[in-house]
Parts: C-alpha cells; sequence; structure tokens
C-alpha cells in the first residue's frame, strides 16, 4: 500500500499537469524604448507574430497617450474618432480579435512625427473562430475596463525574447496537444497510486 506523502506528492503532480498551459505572449511595445518618440515601431513588429490572446503593454511618459484607432484615422493621424484612449502611463491591451489593430499617440504632431503602431492579429488555431477585424472598430479595451484618461493598467510581468517564430499558431497547437496527452497519461497514473494502490 502506498504511502499518504506519496499519494500526496503524485495528487499534486497530476495538478501541476493537468493546470491550464497559457500560450499567449506579453510584448511591451518598443522593448526598452517603450512607447516614445524616436522608435520605429514598423521595424519593432516586423520579427514578431501577433495571435489572438497575446497582450501589447504600452510604457510611456506623462505627455503621451495611447490611442486605439481606426485604419483610416491611423492613415492620416486623426485622433478625435479615438476608439479607446489611455493617459495612464501603462497601458496592457489584450488582443481578443483578429485583423489589423491601429494604436497612435493622440499628442499634437507625434503620430506624424512615427508614434504610430499598426498590429495584424493572426486568429489563434485552438480557439473558436474569430471574426476579423480589419478596421480596429471591434478590439479591447486598455485593461481596467475603462477607456477614459487616467485609467489604471496593470504592467505586464514577463517580456517575450524579440523573436516569435513564425510557426507561433503550430507551435501553440502542438503544445496544446501534447500537453493534453500528458495531463491524460498522468491523471491515470495518478489515478491508479490513489485508487488501486
Amino acid at each position: 500500500m502506498a504511502s499518504t506523502g506519496f499519494r500526496i506528492l503524485c495528487l499534486m503532480a497530476v495538478l501541476c499537469v493537468v493546470m491550464p498551459i497559457s500560450s499567449a505572449t506579453v510584448y511591451t511595445v518598443g522593448d526598452t524604448a517603450g512607447w516614445s518618440l524616436g522608435v520605429d515601431y514598423s521595424t519593432w513588429t516586423s520579427d514578431k507574430t501577433f495571435v489572438v490572446g497575446d497582450s501589447l503593454v504600452f510604457n510611456y511618459g506623462s505627455s503621451h497617450t495611447v490611442d486605439e484607432v481606426s485604419s483610416t484615422d491611423y492613415s492620416s493621424c486623426a485622433v478625435g474618432n479615438a476608439i479607446n484612449s489611455d493617459s495612464s502611463g501603462a497601458t496592457t491591451i489584450p488582443l481578443k480579435t483578429a485583423g489589423t489593430h491601429y494604436f497612435v499617440c493622440g499628442v499634437t504632431s507625434h503620430c506624424s512625427n512615427g508614434m504610430k503602431l499598426a498590429v495584424t492579429v493572426k486568429a489563434d488555431s485552438s480557439s473558436a473562430t474569430p471574426s476579423p477585424d480589419t478596421s480596429g472598430s471591434g478590439s479591447a479595451s486598455p485593461s481596467g475596463g475603462s477607456t477614459g484618461t487616467g485609467s489604471t493598467a496593470t504592467p505586464a510581468t514577463r517580456t517575450p525574447s524579440s523573436h516569435v517564430p513564425e510557426n507561433n499558431a503550430s507551435s501553440r497547437t502542438a503544445l496544446t496537444m501534447m500537453s493534453g496527452v500528458l495531463a491524460a497519461l498522468v491523471g491515470w497514473f495518478g489515478f491508479y497510486v490513489l485508487v488501486v494502490s
């Protein structure tokens, strides 16, 4: 008969494997430079693959804002019809829908001087079929649920490496499938040890 300590250890192992594995990536916009003037955000996005479930973290000073805008407003640097706007200094935007999302700084001339970001988000193959959003109108508000200025956002706790492989979605699917198989095997082993022994 197995000892109580061994049974507890097996139960803990089962729980560790069965707990959901998050494959979402948190991207700090501009990396260490943050959301500011003088950063080439087109280059910053060029080696990244954004997937539904990922998040963008904008870190910036009090002289900047993060405004989510439509494609047309992005091209013309217009902020009068912003979908969401935040000036808290740390804005987290969860990428909930596939499509292209557009962000600009709403301070006069900052957008026209390059402080603008377009992020193309791919559907996560492990999620239900999200509808594409090419206008930026259906994307998420900054964390905290407020879209007005002065909202409080939660800063990210990790920053990904500067390169995310192009096959990110298929890697996530494979990881999810392997995790499920491993969880089933460990679960059956734990069940056997706890019940049969």
